[in-house]
């Protein structure tokens, strides 16, 4: 089967956090895109997302034709998909839900037409069960905010033909996003599983009253967060083992691996524990907006973005960020 990698017009359903976030790189990427979600205002929200979204893409770079004004916002799922050439799904993680939306969904789409869903933790397996014509339905799940973050995991369920994943690819690298193929469908995909991890830990440390949310944030963001911007964990710890790299590495601090350093199941999320941590929070938050702070993200990120490629064409490195 051929399927469409050539998109000029993108389906988006769902349109809260991610799914205006993938509205937005759409439009930005000189797009149009026709939108559906059938909660109340929101096309309002939509609009207001994109607008706000705006001036970081602008900085990053448009498209030729880009504009807000090539979405459509309509009232039916067989409206949002019929002239589609892709299809993202990001509506709210209910299995039922999805099960339901999805067999609507390609029902009414064009069979060479890609069907993505945005899941972070559901299998395509589950979902895409009832759909016609599994074999062109995916995962792509990418990370917040959508319209600047390169990082989108795709993975196929049991029916998924290994063409639509090699498809899938091609029209999200056409989005300036960077495709991972996660090799097996499994729970969390690769980098959630990693986030979730870390996040298990930090709720420990916040229980145990070792460190507020504010010093946890900062051991990360002064540490190795800024490591991982470019290199990721395998890069840092091979460097961290000297001229003989990883291996020594592993030899050397391979065994504190079973020192009881790290509590992965998850502490039990006591009334206690959820108000410490919101108020460490708002503490964080210092009165200011959400949208400030947004805006004060995508700052960092495109210029740690800029900065970083900038580097990789200092050092002879293939493009990339």
């Amino acid at each position: 089967m051929t399927y469409r990698t050539e998109i000029n017009t993108l389906a988006a359903l769902g349109v809260g956090v991610i799914g205006s976030g993938w509205v937005s790189r759409a439009l930005a990427a000189g797009r149009d895109v026709i939108a559906w979600d059938p909660a109340p205002g929101a096309e309002a929200r939509l609009r207001a997302n994109i607008a706000n979204a705006w001036p970081a893409l602008q900085r990053r770079g448009l498209a030729s034709g880009a504009s807000p004004e090539r979405l459509r916002f309509v009232a039916t799922v067989e409206e949002c998909v019929a002239a589609a050439d892709f299809i993202q799904e990001s509506a709210p993680e209910r299995l039922e839900l999805k099960q339901a939306l999805h067999q609507q969904i390609s029902q009414a789409a064009a069979p060479d037409v890609l069907i993505a869903s945005s899941t972070s933790g559901l299998l395509p397996s589950e979902f895409y069960r009832s759909a016609v014509l599994p074999q062109r339905c995916v995962v792509g799940h990418p990370f917040n905010p959508v319209y600047l973050l390169p990082l989108v995991e795709v993975v196929g369920g049991q029916h998924t033909d290994p063409q639509a994943l090699t498809a899938a690819m091609q029209v999200y690298a056409g989005l300036g996003m960077q495709p991972l193929l996660v090799r097996q469908e499994v729970p969390g995909f690769i980098a959630d599983r990693l986030l979730e991890a870390l996040w298990r830990e930090a709720l420990h440390l916040v229980n145990d009253g070792v460190a507020s949310t504010g010093e946890i944030d900062d051991a990360i963001r002064f540490g190795a967060g800024l490591r991982w911007a470019f290199m990721g964990s395998f890069q840092t710890y091979t460097l961290a083992g000297g001229e003989a790299g990883m291996r020594h590495f592993m030899q050397q601090f391979g065994p504190a691996l079973q020192l009881p350093w790290t509590r992965l199941p998850a502490p039990e999320l006591t009334e206690t524990l959820i108000e410490r941590v919101v108020e460490g929070c708002q503490q964080q938050q210092a009165g200011r907006s959400i949208l400030a702070l947004e805006a004060y993200r995508d700052d960092c990120l495109l210029s740690i973005m800029q900065a970083v490629a900038e580097a990789r064409q200092r050092h002879g490195l293939p493009p990339g960020y």
